[in-house]
This record gives C-alpha cells, structure tokens and sequence, in this order.
C-alpha cells in the first residue's frame, strides 16, 4: 500500500520513484493499493480506479472508462476540475462547480454523502445510501441516478 508516495517530491523526482515503483511491479508480478489525489500520478500508475467521497467508494471501474465515462457526480466534477493547458480543449462550458461545503467526516450526512453537493440529488438520495452496483462488464457505482431498479430515482 502506497499512500502519497510522492507528493512532496518534486517532478523530475516523482518520475524516477513512479518508474521505480513501475519497473518493480512488472518485475515482481506484485499489485499496489495507490492512494493520491493527483491524477497525472493515478494516470501513470492505475490500471483501475476507485473514487471515494468521505470515506466511501462511489465508483470502481478501470481508468480509461473513469476517463472517458465517468459515471457518478463527483467522479465528474472531479474530472472536470483537472486544469486543461491547452484553451482549444478546455470543459469550461461544461464544468460542474461544486457548491456548498463538504460535510465533515465526523457527521457525514444520511442517505448518499454526497447529495449536499450534487446538482442532481433527489429525496431518494437524502433518504437512502447507495449500493455499489454493476454498470457495463467492470464498474461499479455507488448513485441512484444509475441504479437499475424498478422505482424511479426521482422519486
């Protein structure tokens, strides 16, 4: 298990101890637990992602379908915060802004965590957590709006 293993490192630095930790795991046939917020880092060393929100997973899935369709809220506004260098290419029409503070661990809200921030939530999301829950062949999300149940997830 790696926990920021090279946040406090500088670039170039960050780049040898990334492909140390690379070369190692080929080599070894060995997996890592990657825990960082940085997803130039996630980028580099995941072959699957798991996006948590105080505390609790609410999406797993392989990082190029996190990249290309993310399925649940914050897993997007994550993805559309990241900053785009080139302004031909910038989401800035379709950013999500996250509104209001983020409730404390201590006191995490019921029902989804995430519906005091989430421009989509319902009295569903307030009244009830989430299951994790297939979506495609290998992902997993933790939302109403995408759970395949019978009741609507507007209600």
């Amino acid at each position: 298990m790696l926990d920021e293993p090279v946040s406090a490192l500088d670039v170039s630095l960050q780049a040898q101890v990334l492909n140390l930790l690379v070369d190692l795991q080929q080599q070894y046939r060995m997996a890592y637990l990657f825990v960082s917020h940085d997803i130039g880092v996630v980028q580099h060393m995941a072959d699957r992602i798991a996006v948590m929100y105080l505390g609790r997973i609410v999406e797993i899935a392989p990082y190029a379908d996190i990249m290309e369709s993310p399925q649940h809220p914050y897993t997007q506004a994550l993805l559309q915060a990241i900053p785009v260098m080139d302004p031909r290419r910038s989401r800035i029409a379709d950013k999500q802004i996250l509104t209001g503070d983020v409730p404390s661990p201590l006191t995490i809200p019921s029902g989804c965590a995430f519906h005091t921030r989430c421009r989509f939530a319902t009295d569903r999301c307030r009244r009830s957590v989430p299951p994790l829950h297939s979506v495609g062949s290998d992902s997993l999300v933790a939302c109403h709006l995408s759970a395949p149940s019978t009741e609507s997830p507007f209600n």
